[in-house]
């Protein structure tokens, strides 16, 4: 018979060898034996697996303390958030609360006052209302009414609003959310399009609607109302990418980059450029 395994032999292979060994055996007086040997394998392989797993756990362990100890002071963008933990990220995703909300509604203020009855939240006359930034209004009535006209100067005859990816943060009474806009137009030559904008909704302890902060790309917007938007896309892959691909690598290679330098471009390139063109 071979000799038993020592306390360090801690092999699979050479359990698997040792028992493959005492199974040849064809005489019945060996089974006495092979019994407890074969306990006594099973409980050493047990253990040294038990123990390579509690190692592999205080590895991994010790190496997320590490990281987070280092990384737990960096600040990390969080929509409004100024500064971020990976703490605090944690904690901002346990407390969301997200739910499946399917609107579709022709005209925004039906589209309004169907999104809020997940919540059950009232809307009244008085609100915050910032379209991206542009534009600020103090009541509902402004806003509708501003929607209808600018719709009506960009010849688009009717709007299908569909809200996507709702998300409710009650520790913030925040809900924000994907709003598209599919547009239809009122004259032929003008094409049809469809805009993602994004909505963050906040209300106060009594459910009321108080701010309404819309934010979406008012370039690429305007550029789909006077079908510019495929022409603008050509140009900017075809003509402006390859220019400022150059323009990055030479700059990058001056070891010059940083934020005084690109300033000074940016002052004296359209200098220059008057200046070539006889305007200056």
């Amino acid at each position: 018979l071979p000799k038993p395994l020592h306390p360090g032999e801690n092999s699979f292979s050479k359990c698997r060898t040792q028992l493959a060994t005492y199974l040849q055996c064809q005489h019945w007086n060996c089974i006495g034996t092979i019994i407890p040997f074969l306990y006594s394998t099973s409980t050493m392989c047990i253990s040294e697996t038990q123990v390579r797993n509690r190692s592999s756990v205080r590895d991994s362990s010790t190496s997320d303390r590490r990281l987070q100890s280092t990384s737990s002071h960096s600040s990390v963008g969080n929509f409004t958030a100024k500064t971020t933990s990976p703490k605090r990220i944690l904690e901002k995703h346990d407390s969301i609360d997200a739910r499946k909300c399917l609107v579709a509604q022709v005209g925004l203020e039906n589209f309004i006052r169907s999104i809020t009855a997940p919540l059950d939240l009232t809307l009244p006359n008085a609100v915050r209302f910032n379209m991206n930034g542009n534009g600020r209004m103090q009541t509902w009535e402004d806003v509708y009414m501003a929607e209808r006209v600018y719709t009506q100067c960009l010849g688009i005859s009717k709007r299908i609003y569909q809200m996507h990816a709702f998300t409710h943060e009650p520790d913030r009474k925040l809900a924000y959310f994907i709003l598209e806009e599919h547009n239809e137009r009122t004259l032929p030559f003008l094409p049809g399009f469809d805009f993602h904008v994004l909505v963050f909704t906040y209300y106060n302890d009594r459910n009321e609607v108080t701010a309404v902060d819309v934010q979406y790309d008012q370039l690429s917007f305007f550029l789909h109302c006077f079908g510019l938007a495929q022409l603008h896309a050509w140009f900017v892959e075809q003509v402006m990418t390859p220019l400022i691909i150059v323009w990055a690598k030479a700059y990058h290679n001056s070891g010059l980059v940083n934020p005084f330098t690109f300033m000074l471009q940016l002052i004296l390139f359209p200098v220059l450029l008057m200046y070539y063109w006889g305007i200056l």
